[in-house]
């Protein structure tokens, strides 16, 4: 009989210390997760913060690339005017040359000396409106490369932010990778 009383008293003694300590178990364990949930919440806020950054960066890279085509399309509409009045120009001076070579003949007749006359200040008004144009179409290419470079600047810029997120993201990936294993 005392065996059995022993063994009740026993199980009723051990068996609050047994419920104690996996109390205490479950209690750490709980701990633990919940440190892991928050850590996990934190990185996933984290990563969601970077990928609203890397968003609007996105679109701030298109943009501007968009600003720096519209400013090479300027750039390349100013280099073909100036080339065009380049062409002109000396396509003037050349009828100016050869309607020059005639009039200073003195077998040219008087009759015909007027019309001459008249076409040879033509063509030299010609000529000088398209040097005024050309220096007015240099002057806005000079401005227009100008821009494209500092926008170009500014694209560049923004790409190396892209580029510097891309590594610090890459870079927390392999850190959470390697704390993982």
């Amino acid at each position: 009989m005392l065996r059995p009383t022993f063994l009740t008293l026993s199980l009723l003694v051990f068996s609050p210390a047994a419920l104690g300590q996996s109390t205490s178990t479950d209690s750490h364990t709980l701990q633990a997760l919940l440190a892991e949930v928050r850590q996990l919440r934190h990185d996933l806020q984290t990563v969601a913060e970077a990928a609203q950054r890397a968003q609007i960066l996105i679109y701030r890279v298109q943009a501007q690339e968009t600003v720096v085509r519209r400013v090479q399309e300027h750039v390349d509409d100013s280099r073909s005017r100036l080339v065009q009045i380049q062409f002109e120009k000396r396509r003037h001076a050349a009828e100016l040359k050869q309607m020059e070579d005639p009039q200073s003949r003195p077998e040219t007749p008087q009759s015909d000396r007027k019309p001459l006359e008249d076409a040879l200040a033509q063509l030299k008004a010609k000529l000088e409106m398209e040097e005024r144009d050309e220096q007015e179409t240099q002057a806005r290419l000079t401005d227009a490369e100008d821009q494209l470079r500092v926008e170009q600047a500014k694209l560049d810029q923004l790409q190396d932010d892209l580029d510097r997120l891309d590594k610090a993201l890459e870079n927390s990936s392999r850190q959470a990778g390697s704390a993982q294993q």
